[in-house]
């Protein structure tokens, strides 16, 4: 025993090096590839599954608790720390072996889905079905679950229009109507199930759509709020019921200072003020952006009412401040909040700007605001609206030099789309009346106006000049405010420049007609040369003619080269007319060429006025005579001369007659004896009747068929006059 007990501790302690040696040194490598394989993991994204790693550190937990006890023992015995080993490294490899039947993120599957799968011992096919599985019991415990599946699928099949029979359309529509009607409300504030709304507005008789908008009364509000059911009220407005739009529209009212703030709201209440509000309406929604006590107090509904600020600021002038610092407070929250765009918003400026004080702070500190926008998006917004393009036709007029030279700096890009816009060409007529550098005016607007490309400016021009709202921009400056360059339609232009004349007077200093002969003497190559380069595309239409015309007795510099472009228009035969070509069910392209100038009313007026030389003066019955003259009846003679006796009897016979009229022309005898030659075709044309006047007859007898039946009063028919007068008028004077 002794013996055996004095050999135990060096034995024991021979085993314990041997076994710190093989045993513990080996775990703790293999503990160490374990924190090296989490190091590993972590570096580059996990790419062993968690649990392996929390197993692998468990061996080196257990082995040092082993060692620890080792120590305090004396040793264990070495079949035993191998076994325990062994099985150590067999549970490591054991798990693994297993690991590799599981999901990895090597495998595409993301971190902690392969963690999820590894922890419920799920694969990601089960797992992604069980998901499924669990959004279809939530979504079916949901009210009306089984009613929006039907209407979901009924919308499916309605949407594709063109492959739905009508039979079949009118029974789901049918069907729809049956699901929502009476829960209209449940499915309109839901972005999948609002769309079933709509198709069935879209597919509503009359009647239905008003069934719709009566359910819906009193959530039109809230409605506007939202990002999908806003639509749906444009869908029951787009239609133009007046019962919808008051059912719908009153629903704003008192509380416009928070929907115009909304963005979602905001572009509801301006699509319908701008679209479909009636002017009372208009006038209540922009009397609430002058001050809550608007909003709050508001009249009976049947009570008329203004919504211009003159007229309320003269019914109680002591209301002047607060409203105008409310207006300006809104105002200048939509420009910081860049929202810009709202028909409403430029009608509110335009009240603030024709209520300000000229000469104070007001108007100043409102031309800044304007200016203020860096990107400029206000300025241009502005001009597109009919109240906007007046309010910087005002800041024009009312700014400094340094303002109008920066307002034109921000149209640089935009100007030509001014110019065919209905509002925006009036920025520009005023420009050309209240800057007085001319020459700045002419580099800023001119070539990017017309382009800086010279083919593209001859195309540009041939364009505006046929535009009704274009062509003001070119015009303006040779014929000024005639009626001929603003009709009707235009009228509103000429009361805005009227008051932009008044204003003028203490902002600018320049004579008016010298700034616009500056302008005009600045505008005239481009136009001269346009007129060279196409004149067959403008004297085929009226407003070309009368572009022409206009052009040639405004502009200065030589206009030889223009008159000879003209001059050539005007050759070959004049009763050329191109026929109609028409095939049945198809329109085809007419590749003949077209009708003989001598043919149009317009073309024929042309040439006279540039024979006779200046415009008519109504007042003194004369024409007056441009300078220099322009000669025309020269130079136009040698390219109708073959023709002369079928432009005497033809629809074009005053054009012969202004040329023996004309005291510059030099070849008047020469004209005289070849009439006297053909005098019996002149008497026939002077006294037959002519195709215009045959045509007038017919269509005076067919209205007088149509409207026999009814009773009509009796009006004194003036006799009709038979034949050329242009032809009756040579004879005279042969």
């Amino acid at each position: 025993m002794p013996s055996a007990t004095a050999t135990k501790p060096a034995t024991a302690g021979t085993k314990r090096k041997s076994a710190g040696k093989d045993g513990y040194v080996k775990e703790k490598k293999k503990a160490k590839t374990g924190s090296d394989v989490k190091s590993v993991s972590k570096s580059k994204d996990k790419t062993k599954p968690k649990p392996v790693l929390k197993k692998t550190q468990k061996v080196k937990q257990m082995s040092e608790s082993e060692s620890d006890d080792s120590d305090a023992d004396g040793g264990v015995a070495l079949d035993v720390k191998d076994s325990k080993v062994d099985d150590s490294t067999s549970d490591v490899e054991g798990n693994d072996s297993d690991s590799e039947d599981l999901p990895k993120v090597a495998d595409g599957l993301h971190p902690e889905r392969a963690k999820a799968v590894v922890t419920n011992s799920q694969s990601s096919k089960e797992a992604h079905a069980k998901q499924k599985q669990l959004v279809k019991e939530r979504k079916a415990a949901k009210p009306l679950a089984d009613d929006l599946v039907r209407t979901k699928k009924l919308w499916e099949r309605l949407r594709r229009k063109s492959h739905v029979p009508k039979e079949e359309r009118v029974k789901l529509v049918t069907e729809l109507f049956d699901i929502i009607t009476g829960r209209i409300k449940d499915y309109v504030l839901k972005h999948d199930s609002v769309r079933v709304v709509q198709t069935a507005i879209k597919y509503a008789n009359p009647e239905q759509k008003r069934m719709i908008a009566r359910e819906l009364a009193g959530t039109y509000r809230q409605l506007a709020e939202s990002k999908y059911a806003k639509f749906l009220i444009g869908k029951l407005l787009i239609q133009g019921d007046d019962e919808i739009r008051d059912l719908i529209v009153p629903e704003f009212f008192g509380h416009v200072r928070r929907l115009i703030k909304h963005p979602e709201a905001s572009w509801i209440l301006d699509d319908v003020y701008r679209g479909v509000a009636t002017k009372q309406q208009k006038a209540i929604i922009l009397r609430e952006w002058y001050g809550a006590e608007f909003s709050l107090f508001q009249k009976d509904a049947s009570e008329k009412v203004t919504g211009e600020l003159s007229e309320i600021l003269a019914a109680d002038s002591g209301k002047r401040a607060p409203i105008m610092r409310s207006l300006l407070e809104l105002i200048n929250h939509l420009i910081q909040k860049k929202l810009t765009g709202f028909t409403l918003l430029h009608d509110a400026m335009l009240q603030y700007f024709l209520n300000a004080k000229s000469g104070t702070e007001e108007i100043t500190d409102f031309i800044e605001l304007l200016k203020g926008d860096e990107e400029g998006d206000l300025m241009k917004n502005l001009a597109f609206t009919k109240s906007g393009s007046r309010v910087v036709s005002l800041a024009l007029a009312y700014g400094t030099a340094k303002d109008r030279k920066q307002i034109l700096k921000t149209y640089k890009d935009t100007l030509q789309m001014m110019a065919g816009d209905p509002n925006g060409h009036i920025i520009i007529l005023t420009a050309y009346e209240v800057i007085d550098d001319t020459v700045l005016t002419a580099k800023s607007i001119f070539p990017e106006l017309l382009s800086k490309d010279a083919d593209k400016q001859v195309e540009n021009i041939v364009f505006s000049a046929n535009d009704l709202n274009a062509r003001t921009t070119l015009l303006y400056l040779f014929q000024g405010r005639s009626k001929a360059l603003f009709p009707a339609s235009l009228s509103s232009d000429l009361s805005i420049l009227s008051e932009i004349d008044t204003v003028r007077q203490s902002t600018s200093k320049k004579d008016t007609e010298i700034r616009r002969s500056e302008l005009a003497k600045a505008l005239s190559p481009y136009l001269l040369k346009a007129i060279e380069a196409a004149a067959a595309d403008l004297v085929a239409t009226s407003f070309g003619c009368q572009f022409i015309t206009e052009v040639l007795f405004g502009a200065e510099g030589d206009k030889t080269a223009a008159l000879n472009a003209i001059a050539q228009t005007a050759g070959g035969d004049p009763t050329w007319v191109q026929p109609e070509v028409v095939e049945e069910g198809a329109e085809t392209e007419n590749t003949q060429p077209p009708s003989h100038l001598a043919n149009t009313a317009f073309g024929g007026k042309m040439l006279k006025s540039l024979i006779a030389g200046g415009r008519f003066d109504y007042s003194t019955k004369t024409v007056v005579p441009v300078e220099p003259a322009l000669d025309f009846a020269d130079i136009l003679y040698p390219n109708i001369k073959e023709y002369i006796i079928e432009w005497a009897t033809g629809s074009s016979s005053f054009v012969p007659l202004a040329l023996v009229e004309s005291s510059s022309f030099s070849k008047k005898e020469e004209v005289l004896s070849l009439l006297k030659k053909s005098k019996k075709k002149l008497s026939k044309a002077a006294t037959e009747e002519t195709l215009e006047q045959k045509s007038k007859r017919e269509a005076a007898a067919e209205l007088e068929a149509k409207g026999s039946g009814k009773a009509k009063k009796t009006k004194v028919v003036k006799e009709r006059e038979l034949g050329n007068k242009g032809a009756a008028l040579l004879l005279e004077m042969l």
